[in-house]
């Protein structure tokens, strides 16, 4: 298979990739990897399942930019297309374990609890699918499909970088927001060094996760009340 060496301006996705997956395990580390491996995890099959699935979409997702950046494209595009039934199923399985949380607190007493922990995790799965969606829809326009893949896939961050010390609690918006969007800045920062391009897909995204970082405003609305109600009928 002819491959080729890795182009600078290959190089951000790559870096981009290993980033986002090295925060993801510095996330998850305090919460969910550490007492795994001790022995003293005390999450559900349900938690270890979404976590597997998790962890190999970033397997999948750096493994995709190594692929492409070093000339194995036709390998790439096969994987892909395996790719993009992964990335569905995530979702479904990110819905699954969302709505199995949301009904175990209801079932548990805790409805203001399964109220307002269900916010992050069930528009993650809104938002999530329309970046993803916007890389497949490009998969044949490998600049833009690049770019949208970096801002689906640091978009998934958000509860790892929630579960950062460094955050805060109460949080800082600002340090959460800032370090949420790291590897699309850094993405952004090495196209306007190596080609003076500030690409509208990095732009999008950007916007896109700084409001969804102040999306908390929704569980004060009639309508999230009304909505989450109406769910907690359906397990009771």
């Amino acid at each position: 298979m002819p491959t080729r060496a890795v182009q600078p301006l290959d190089r951000p996705y790559i870096m981009a990739g290993t980033l986002i997956a090295l925060m993801a395990v510095i996330g998850f580390w305090p919460t969910y990897l550490q007492p795994l491996f001790t022995g003293a995890s005390e999450a559900g099959q349900v938690i270890h399942f979404h976590a597997t699935v998790y962890f190999g979409w970033l397997a999948l997702f750096v493994a995709q930019a190594w692929l492409a950046a070093s000339g194995r494209l036709a390998l790439h595009m096969k994987v892909g297309r395996v790719g993009m039934i992964y990335g569905i199923a995530m979702i479904f399985v990110g819905l699954l374990v969302t709505f199995s949380q949301f009904a175990d607190r209801v079932a548990a007493g805790n409805f203001p609890a399964a109220q307002s922990r269900l916010l992050y995790p069930f528009t993650d799965m809104l938002i999530f699918p329309a970046f993803f969606g916007a890389a497949i829809a490009y998969r044949r326009k490998p600049q833009i499909h690049k770019r949208w893949m970096i801002v689906a896939s640091t978009y998934l961050l958000v509860a790892a970088v929630l579960r950062m010390p460094i955050i805060g609690s109460p949080r800082s918006q600002v340090l959460f927001i800032g370090i949420w969007i790291t590897p699309i800045v850094l993405a952004m920062v090495h196209d306007y060094v190596r080609q003076r391009l500030i690409h509208p897909v990095y732009l999008i995204g950007i916007a896109a996760l700084a409001a969804s970082g102040y999306r908390d405003v929704i569980r004060e609305t009639g309508m999230w009340r009304i909505f989450t109600e109406w769910l907690a009928t359906l397990f009771v």
